[in-house]
């Protein structure tokens, strides 16, 4: 295109970054065709490419985009009619014949559109990739590298997920109270995935699994924005803003790995934590406390080492005896374990790890044979330390952990 092209892929860029999971969701909610949306307004994109730079860019790109997308979809039906009855497919074409939505209001599904991704009808494993790819234009490739998945094996399972939404008549449309509880769980759940896979990449060096982690942000922005009297929604985004505002503080300039309570709080960025604080105080407010909540808050805790030096650790014993009391989780009752050794002492601490440790889940889970090793150091068992450390070193997969828990190990003879 030259330089003259420019200006026409940044306007589709902004246009892809503001609205692609709302056009997607405004087609599919029609036509329960999530794959036909995404290709549809794939080929929008493409023509909006060919056609701006000589036409110059529309006044207002998302209805250009729309409908160009919505006559692709009605070409696409007319030539495949797939199995659908004549009733069905007359019905399809109708939805997609309407009228645009006047001045561009067009309706935002993106809400119900994350619904239907994370229906119990679709695997449970699917939920955040699908989200990823349907809402934020995420392609296989990218979303297989971050879930550890080949991009083929990815697409495929991207493609079952998508038909079972078309088959199955899977509604796009957010649950009504009695379900909400139950639904909003689940697709803050995925959220989370996303968000947690991101995280792995401590040292920032995957580029696709960095932006994965703030588009998770976004995600989990976007429904707090459309569900503002949800806490648990609330919930979640405070808790991700105060996990990515010590990013920069979990390596040190070396590269080597940083515990929570080592960082340089300096480095913690306070404009992320001062939005997550607000978050929480609204999720609060409402009175409906959560896991999420209970997660935020025990960030909350240790931010007021920036304060006084000292994370509160009572305060952080008792949010992890409430969440073990929600979910019951193994790994939960690590926390607490970590939490109580610095209370009330690391026997304490051990005795809960004692309490867990018949749970097959932990066989190879590399933060408990950590905790495990350090609360045994600590109180001198220096060959039991040394095996719960090397179990530990076998387990992890970051080589800047590893050689942070090497280290751990090695002070045991000193």
């Amino acid at each position: 295109m030259g330089d003259t092209g420019e200006p026409a892929r940044r306007a589709a860029h902004d246009a892809a970054r503001r609205s692609y999971g709302k056009l997607v969701a405004f087609l599919a909610a029609r036509t329960r065709d999530v794959a036909g949306a995404e290709d549809a307004l794939a080929e929008a994109f493409a023509t909006a490419l060919a056609k701006w730079p000589e036409r110059g860019v529309p006044d207002n790109p998302e209805a250009w985009l729309l409908t160009v997308a919505r006559r692709k979809m009605i070409d696409a039906h007319r030539e495949r009619r797939l199995d659908e009855s004549a009733a069905e497919h007359l019905a399809l074409l109708a939805e997609l014949a309407e009228k645009d939505p006047d001045d561009a209001q067009i309706p935002d599904d993106r809400l119900a559109l994350m619904f239907a991704c994370a229906h119990p009808a679709i695997d449970r494993g699917i939920h955040a990739p699908l989200m990823l790819q349907a809402v934020l234009g995420f392609d296989a490739a990218a979303i297989g590298s971050a879930f550890l998945a080949s991009p083929a094996t990815m697409g495929q399972r991207l493609v079952r997920a998508k038909s079972r939404i078309r088959q199955s008549g899977i509604p796009f449309r957010v649950p009504g109270e009695a379900d909400m509880r139950e639904r909003l769980e689940t697709v803050l759940d995925a959220i989370y995935a996303a968000y947690a896979e991101g995280w792995d990449d401590a040292a920032g060096t995957d580029a696709r699994r960095r932006n994965l982690a703030e588009e998770a942000i976004w995600l989990g922005g976007l429904v707090a924005s459309l569900l503002p009297q949800e806490p648990e929604a609330l919930g979640l985004l405070a808790l991700m803003l105060h996990a990515q505002a010590r990013r920069a503080a979990r390596r040190d300039a070396a590269g080597a790995y940083v515990p929570l309570n080592e960082q340089d709080v300096s480095l913690w960025d306070a404009g992320l934590i001062q939005r997550a604080e607000a978050l929480l105080e609204r999720a609060a407010a409402i009175g409906a406390p959560g896991r999420f909540q209970l997660e935020a808050a025990v960030q909350s805790a240790h931010v007021i080492r920036r304060r006084s030096g000292r994370a509160d650790w009572a305060a952080i014993e008792q949010l992890y005896a409430a969440l073990h009391g929600l979910t019951a989780s193994p790994v939960v009752a690590i926390n607490r374990a970590i939490a109580l050794a610095e209370t009330q002492g690391p026997q304490a601490g051990l005795a809960m790890l004692d309490s867990v440790a018949g749970d097959a889940r932990l066989a190879d889970y590399q933060p408990y044979w950590a905790a495990r090793a350090g609360l045994l150091g600590r109180l001198g068992s220096v060959r039991e330390a040394d095996a719960a450390y090397e179990r530990a070193i076998g387990l992890e997969r970051d080589a800047a952990v590893r050689q942070f828990l090497q280290g751990r190990r090695e002070a045991l003879t000193r």
